[in-house]
């Protein structure tokens, strides 16, 4: 006789063993239908799962977040029965649910095409009309190998032999279908419903090791509704269309190329525009009181054994060895080297805050099938800062640094703005007391900065927690850019020391801060977000003086060195080409003012301007052109306003 107690603190007693779906089904039609699952005292169970002792139960429905991917794993499962029933001699390795989606990986001989995925999605709606049950079976691993391995699935069989001998499995089938899955699933294959679309196949890697065998991966999306579905899928065709690759030719911004995997080849324009990013950085930083510095990008083992990070970071740094054996390893993060600066000399109390930034260049190793243009790269260059200061000063300096990102994130355009709290990980170094200290001074600061937050649990730095700063962009997506981190340990760890009031040495407390993150990368979400549009100020050419007819190319040229004396990025186009495929041209590659001139503009010293966006042209004197735009880039490349009352 079971006693049940819901969330709300109200219990249930049943005379019997019950399960989820008699919960829901109890407490009314409505969410019965949407259950999709059940929380039994913390842990996610099938929805037909026997409760058998007292309990506190959750009934999770489709659209909430738990629901949602276990609508992903689902859709994995009945993607791989689809594919077996179309081609049974396919093997079947592992399909999880991701970030907006699934996917499933196959081993067959025949690559899969457009029209196959079109074929497999059509099965997939057949499996979902048949509405099968989806039974929950639990096995002996060394039967369970057997069963695979005798049905050709030697890939199946592979993985849970590496599972421990004593340790029994979980099956789910669904039809003639069979497959190794901890689960929960749905009850059944009508549950999933028809919000699902495959998206595209991919090449991966047997285990992620490239000296196994290439499998074929594909992808798809799944959602609790139809409107879901399609608001996702016109988001995938509009971060197309905005794609930073694309509009990084299409802009002559930079390249990438497979001798330098990870790197970017940047452009003059794209350089003009990069440095102006960072132009615009070390202006606020400089007048928020940070003193700016350069350390080596080269440095030894030693000094990354000391930090910690050779232990916890080392298989994602790039290594080298002299040949007088000595190893080194190119940085993948600045606070060493600012721990190093810091350390030189000695430090009152009076002193604090110390405030050290750097556009330092890091590298880290990532795996090549997880680069993606600017937005994952190996080599890139970080707006760190680190903030040394007393315990009591924690509190004011992260304060400040909030206001000051989420100032300067308006001041790009982005004003849906979350903010993460994220504590300990599982890899750490520190003692517990020490973390407990650093966790409880950020989340102090962030009330008293009285900033809304989410908990993101065990996602903290190795060497202390943090605060993730999330944008949201125009077309809906989340990047994770700016964070604030408490580190207690790296200063103790490299011995980093300041003179208190009472006359003895006492470890500092270090703030560390990024506010693009990688620049690169902030440079790549800027272009995405804005679809190429980016402000005036920022752009690598600011305006294009376009001829209409040859007899202006001398006044075109002059009108050019006029906006240039202004301190404006300009340049002519003077090709023999109609003036309507100039305007196109310059348009398509995303310049923000056009001055058209011809022979009326050039007796009459003026210019037909026209907006990146905009049909309409503006005829206006050549001195009240020239001083718009100048006005226009001199308010935008200002200093942010306060970040106060307009915290996310």
């Amino acid at each position: 006789m079971p006693k049940i107690t819901l969330p709300d603190g109200s219990e249930r007693q049943y005379d019997a063993t019950t399960s989820g779906a008699e919960i829901a089904a109890s407490i009314g039609k409505s969410l019965a239908r949407d259950a999709v699952a059940v929380r039994v005292d913390g842990a996610l169970w099938d929805l037909t799962r026997e409760i058998n002792d007292d309990a506190r139960v959750e009934i999770v429905t489709r659209d909430s977040s738990d629901g949602l991917e276990l609508l992903r794993h689902d859709a994995a499962h009945v993607l791989a029965e689809a594919v077996k029933e179309l081609w049974p001699d396919t093997q079947v390795t592992i399909g999880p649910a991701i970030d907006n989606g699934f996917y499933y990986d196959f081993s067959r001989k025949e690559p899969f095409t457009e029209n196959d995925l079109e074929t497999i999605e059509a099965r997939m709606q057949e499996i979902v009309d048949r509405d099968e049950a989806i039974e929950r079976q639990v096995w002996e691993r060394d039967k369970a190998a057997e069963f695979f391995r005798g049905i050709g699935e030697e890939y199946k069989a592979e993985i849970i032999e590496s599972i421990p001998s004593d340790e029994d499995l979980t099956l789910y089938s669904q039809g003639d279908f069979i497959d190794l899955c901890r689960g929960p699933h749905l009850p059944s294959t009508g549950k999933l419903g028809k919000a699902f679309k495959l998206t595209h196949v991919s090449g991966a890697y047997w285990r992620g090791d490239s000296n196994n065998e290439m499998l074929q991966r594909i992808y798809g999306t799944a959602w609790s509704n139809e409107k879901q579905l399609r608001k996702y899928l016109h988001m995938l065709e509009e971060a197309e269309k905005r794609d930073h690759r694309r509009l990084g030719r299409v802009m002559d911004l930079y390249h990438f190329q497979e001798e330098a995997p990870g790197a970017v080849f940047w452009h003059p324009k794209g350089w003009i525009m990069f440095q102006t990013l960072i132009g615009y950085m070390r202006d606020q930083q400089n007048a928020a009181g940070y003193q700016e510095i350069n350390t080596p990008e080269i440095m030894s083992r030693s000094l990354w054994e000391a930090s910690g990070h050779w232990d916890t970071f080392g298989d994602n740094m790039f290594t080298t060895e002299t040949v007088d054996g000595r190893q080194y390893a190119i940085k993948p993060m600045n606070c060493p080297g600012h721990v190093q600066v810091f350390k030189q000399g000695i430090t009152s109390y009076r002193d604090l805050p110390v405030r050290l930034a750097e556009f330092g260049k890091c590298h880290r190793y990532e795996p090549s099938g997880a680069l993606h243009g600017m937005m994952r790269v190996r080599g890139f260059t970080q707006d760190d800062a680190h903030i040394f200061c007393t315990p009591e000063q924690i509190t004011e300096e992260s304060i400040a640094v909030c206001d000051l990102i989420l100032g300067i994130y308006r001041h790009f355009g982005f004003d849906d703005i979350r903010i993460k709290f994220a504590d300990r990980p599982e890899v750490r170094v520190g003692e517990d007391e020490v973390w407990d200290q650093a966790e409880a001074a950020l989340v102090k600061a962030l009330e008293a900065a009285g900033l809304d937050y989410t908990h993101n649990p065990g996602e903290g730095a190795f060497y202390g927690p943090k605060l993730e700063f999330v944008l949201r962009d125009a077309i809906g997506r989340d990047w994770q850019c700016g964070t604030l981190q408490v580190d207690l340990n790296m200063p103790g760890r490299l011995g980093a020391t300041y003179i208190g009031e009472d006359g003895n040495k006492h470890l500092p407390v270090m703030l560390h801060r990024a506010i693009f993150g990688s620049l690169e990368r902030f440079m790549g979400i800027l272009i995405e977000h804005h679809a190429g549009n980016v402000p005036l100020w920022l752009a690598p050419v600011q305006v294009k003086v376009l001829t209409i007819t040859s007899d202006a190319d001398e006044y075109a040229g002059e009108v050019a060195a006029e906006l240039r004396a202004r301190g404006l990025r300009a340049e002519t186009d003077l090709r023999n080409e109609k003036i309507s495929y100039k305007v196109r041209e310059h348009s398509v590659a995303k310049i923000p003012v056009q001055f058209a001139v011809g022979q009326r503009e050039m007796e009459n010293r003026s210019v037909a301007m026209r907006r990146l966006g905009s049909k309409k042209q503006q005829i206006m004197s050549l001195d009240e052109a020239v001083s718009a735009i100048r006005n226009e880039v001199e308010a935008a490349d200002s200093t942010p306003d306060s970040a106060s009352g307009t915290r996310s």
